[in-house]
């Protein structure tokens, strides 16, 4: 039997207008934003990258050149900080620039996701490859995507994120219909759903932003009609596969427990920031006495 390809490539849609954070999306990238003192974007690269995905590939669009700038090398400012001294900082400024091999392509005409994977076809090409959406921060003590990637390469097909959300938050996401398999966190996916009524759903499911995706979705995505919002949905296609093997192999879905952080709407971005900066090290246990303290206040005053 000959062995499946080994997965190098990552695919990061980031093309999105960032219309829940206006005005400070107007002129700066939504996944610029920072995430204390990184941009979002570069946790999910690093994400990519400690998976063994050194080739990215990011699909952008109009306004987002501060992407590019980001990853790529700034010598000025490295020269500037090398004059000082500040061997540090120089350090945090190269590493964004040293992560992976960057790549990236425009989805001129905004489709939807569907669209935005299908735009990575020629870079792709005949390889398994993983999506990473943005808005879904994975902490790196729980790898999420190397175990997806075990699972495809045990299995092929595709494989999704998945999670437990309560019933009546399903209507927030996409959903799978799921069948057990003899491993606790890995399930057999029958069918999917975008978006459902909470009384329509198939289970509590929520597909998260991660993909481990057969490169047979691209064929599908082709013949993909848009679905939601007349956007070609991502979802549409994977339902596809899932309910044809013989389109592109089976579908599986790892069932994530572990540390997420949303940074998809405002408070979810407040709250991831909160977070993370009370883990970190060098900032969380000052910070943690002062979110003690203020909230203490806030309790008593209110």
């Amino acid at each position: 039997m000959a062995s499946r390809p080994t997965i190098s490539k990552a695919v990061i849609p980031a093309a999105g207008l960032g219309t829940r954070f206006l005005p400070a999306t107007k002129a700066t990238p939504k996944e610029m934003l920072p995430v204390v003192d990184k941009p979002a974007i570069q946790y999910v690269v690093e994400e990519a990258v400690s998976a063994g995905l050194d080739d990215v590939l990011m699909i952008t669009g109009r306004n987002k050149r501060p992407l590019e700038d980001h990853f790529d090398r700034n010598y000025e400012l490295e020269s500037a900080l090398q004059k000082k001294g500040d061997a540090s900082r120089l350090a945090k400024v190269q590493e964004s620039s040293d992560l992976a091999t960057m790549h990236y392509v425009r989805q001129g005409d905004p489709r939807g996701l569907g669209h935005a994977v299908l735009c990575a076809a020629p870079h792709v090409g005949h390889e398994p490859f993983a999506v990473l959406l943005g808005d879904d921060l994975i902490d790196p003590r729980d790898p999420l995507l190397q175990r997806m990637i075990e699972v495809q390469e045990q299995h092929g097909g595709s494989v999704i994120a998945l999670m437990e959300v309560a019933p009546e938050q399903i209507h927030l996401y996409g959903c799978a219909a799921v069948e057990a398999t003899a491993e606790g966190d890995v399930v057999r996916i029958s069918g999917l759903v975008e978006k459902p009524d909470p009384a329509d759903a198939p289970s509590n499911y929520a597909i998260i932003g991660r993909y481990v995706l057969d490169p047979q979705i691209f064929g599908v995505l082709r013949e993909t009609e848009p679905g939601r919002g007349g956007e070609i949905q991502l979802t549409d296609a994977l339902q596809q596969l899932a309910t044809d093997e013989k389109l592109g192999g089976p579908v599986h879905g790892v069932v994530f427990r572990g540390r997420r952080y949303d940074t998809g709407d405002r408070g979810d971005y407040l709250r991831a920031i909160v977070r993370l900066a009370c883990e970190r090290e060098d900032l969380g246990p000052e910070f943690r006495t002062w979110l003690r303290g203020y909230v203490g206040q806030e309790l008593t005053e209110g």
